[in-house]
C-alpha cells in the first residue's frame, strides 16, 4: 500500500522503512565490529550475529560483502562531505595559512575519529577489494569539492592539489601509526601548511 508525503507525492512505504531501518542496523554493526577488528577483519557472520539474524538473511540487505564494503566507503565519503560544509564555516575569516593549517588539523581529526573509516577510504587495507563505479562516484564528487574549498586557500592546479594530499595524508598515517589517541602530527599541521604555501608561492613567483 502506498503512503503520501504532506505534498501528495508517494512515499516510502511500512516495508520499504522497516528494510531500510535494518539496512541501518547492519551497517552501523558493521563499522562497530571494524573498529574492533579493523575493516580486513570483517566478517558477514559476525555482522548477522551483532545484528540477530542469519548470515543468509544479510543478502536481502547487501547481495555481498564487497557490496556492503562499498556501502561503508560511500557513507565514509558523505560524512567528510558534512565534515567539510563545517570546516568551511570554521575557517571563515582566516588569513590562507592559518585556514589552512586549520583544514588540515581538522583532517587528521577526521581520520582518528574511525580508525575502520580511513582504513577503507585512504588505504588498500581490503585484499582484493576495490570500491564499484557507483561508490567511488561518491568519493569523486567529495574530492571534487574539496578542490574548490582549497582553492581561494592558494591551493590550485594538479600539482597543488597532489603536495596537499601527500602532505596531508601523510600526517594522518604518522598520527594513527604512532599516536592515534594523541595529537603528535595534528599539532605539525600548521606548520607543514605554512611551508606548503611558501613552496606554491616560490614556484608561481
Amino acid at each position: 500500500m502506498l503512503e503520501f508525503d504532506r505534498t501528495g507525492a508517494p512515499g516510502p512505504t511500512a516495508r520499504e522503512r522497516r528494510h531500510h531501518q535494518t539496512r541501518r542496523e547492519i551497517l552501523d554493526a558493521a563499522w562497530r565490529l571494524a573498529e574492533q577488528t579493523g575493516i580486513a577483519g570483517l566478517s558477514l557472520r559476525e555482522v548477522a550475529r551483532e545484528v540477530g539474524m542469519q548470515a543468509p538473511s544479510l543478502y536481502t540487505y547487501f547481495d555481498s560483502k564487497d557490496a556492503l564494503h562499498d556501502a561503508m566507503f560511500a557513507e565514509g565519503y558523505r560524512r567528510l562531505g558534512d565534515a567539510v560544509t563545517e570546516w568551511t564555516r570554521q575557517i571563515e575569516g582566516l588569513d590562507p595559512a592559518d585556514a589552512l593549517g586549520t583544514v588540515m588539523q581538522l583532517w587528521i581529526r577526521f581520520c582518528q575519529e574511525s580508525i575502520a573509516r580511513y582504513q577503507i577510504m585512504f588505504t588498500r587495507a581490503i585484499p582484493g577489494w576495490s570500491p564499484s563505479p557507483e561508490a567511488y562516484a561518491v568519493s569523486e564528487q567529495e574530492f571534487e569539492r574539496m578542490v574548490a574549498e582549497l582553492e581561494p586557500l592558494g591551493i590550485a592546479g594538479t600539482e597543488d592539489i597532489d603536495l596537499y594530499t601527500a602532505v596531508a595524508s601523510g600526517l594522518a598515517a604518522q598520527q594513527i601509526a604512532n599516536d592515534p589517541k594523541g595529537d603528535r602530527w595534528v599539532q605539525l599541521a600548521p606548520t607543514a601548511a605554512s611551508m606548503l604555501l611558501d613552496d606554491i608561492n616560490r614556484r608561481k613567483h
